[in-house]
């Protein structure tokens, strides 16, 4: 090799060392990845409206898992309402299919399981291209229990859309769960399709989301098609013959342990979404000792298979072994309509994460009845509803028997 080419070679290397001993082992963000507003929402606390990670490590309390790369993420006791740790909780992002929830528990207490409707051509049209589907078709006939397996299980949205029909439009539907969601308190979300089909403005929050699965969790209905792994669904109807099913499987992979995502066990639902926009969301609940927590992860970058799945489980692992042994840094609020104490004054509505009495609420007594006026008190730990003038304690969430078979650690 000649001596001018050994020169422009040490050169050369000489340039390129540096850059090389700074390269960080994992790529790093890109520039313009989007930052959290520097302040949100105070909903459920004044930390709750700070950027970054909040939680309050007592004596005991392990750390943290370090593999957590969603946008936004909570875990937060579904009977208290605590927020035990939360990032980004206010932060206002795509929700994907996660807003089923809303729609679920909006919708779900207006029609008998057992009413049937025949679908017309009109009741699918208007679906975003690349829709998740469950394989609804136009003149056949179905009953209200298969189009909420058809959501529940496959976040078909051709079984939301022909819902929504039902309830009078699309158009109707997005104000009715606009309108749900106000009451709620969950002010970071907006409303824009009944399926969580990216749409311009549509946001909502890992904070909304948990509030929509703690309330949709009350319904006796909501909970079992929530937990539901498998099931059949009407196919095609020959003449003469009986109906064809075929088998769909609850895309919930922390339910159903499928494609290589390890079942969760004392799993309870809830519901998963991921959309090109909004990445891979998740919102989901679980019991383990007499304790239930609920956990959402939204838009995690890290590049491992499931990642959505597997950070919420390390969430809820850390939720379990940090019981008793965090201090809150929020709370999951109650519905507005929902009254303070024997006096019935209205319930504290600042945002501050101040606790007060129990809080109730009129309700008509049918576990199916929609979350606005569900009475949820919370008081000592118990979950306490006012139903016909009487006070009925439940000291567990109320999980379907057919979660609380499922292996447990």
């Amino acid at each position: 090799m000649s001596a001018v080419k050994k020169t422009a070679l040490t050169v050369l290397a000489a340039a390129l060392l540096p850059a090389l001993s700074a390269a960080p082992a994992a790529a790093a963000p890109a520039a313009d990845d989007p930052k959290p507003p520097a302040n949100m929402s105070r909903i459920g606390g004044a930390a709750l409206g700070l950027p970054g990670t909040q939680v309050k490590l007592g004596a005991g309390a392990p750390v943290l898992p370090k593999d957590l790369s969603g946008r936004s993420w909570i875990v937060a006791d579904a009977e208290t309402g605590d927020i035990l740790a939360s990032h980004n909780a206010h932060w206002r992002l795509a929700p994907a299919s996660t807003l089923k929830m809303l729609f679920a528990d909006t919708v779900l207490p207006k029609f008998p399981k057992t009413q049937t409707h025949k679908v017309a051509d009109s009741d699918l049209a208007g679906m975003g291209d690349g829709s998740s589907l469950v394989g609804i078709k136009e003149k056949l006939t179905y009953s209200v229990h298969d189009l909420w397996l058809g959501v529940f299980l496959r976040s078909g949205n051709d079984a939301v859309h022909v819902l929504s029909a039902m309830n009078g439009g699309v158009a109707k539907t997005v104000t009715d769960m606009q309108q749900h969601a106000d009451e709620l308190q969950a002010l970071d979300t907006h409303v824009m399709s009944p399926d969580g089909y990216d749409a311009p403005g549509q946001v909502s929050s890992a904070y909304d989301l948990t509030l929509f699965a703690r309330n949709g969790m009350q319904k006796k209905d909501f909970r079992e098609y929530a937990a539901t792994a498998d099931a059949q669904f009407p196919g095609v109807q020959k003449k003469g013959k009986k109906r064809e099913t075929f088998g769909i499987q609850n895309t919930n992979r922390l339910l159903t342990g499928a494609d290589g995502v390890t079942q969760y066990p004392g799993i309870a639902g809830v519901k998963n979404g991921n959309t090109t926009h909004a990445g891979a969301t998740f919102t989901g609940v679980a019991e383990r000792n007499g304790h239930v927590l609920l956990v959402t992860v939204m838009n995690p970058s890290s590049h491992e298979s499931h990642a959505v799945y597997k950070e919420a489980a390390r969430l809820l692992d850390w939720g379990f072994a940090s019981t008793g042994k965090v201090t809150p840094v929020g709370e999951l609020v109650a519905p507005k309509s929902a009254q303070t104490g024997p006096s019935s004054t209205p319930a504290p509505q600042d945002g501050k994460g101040k606790k007060g009495p129990a809080t109730t609420a009129a309700v008509t007594g049918d576990d199916s009845s929609s979350g606005i006026g569900i009475a949820l008190a919370i008081t000592g730990g118990l979950l306490i509803v006012l139903a016909a003038g009487v006070f009925l304690v439940n000291r567990k969430w109320p999980l379907p028997d057919l979660v609380r078979r499922l292996p447990r650690r």
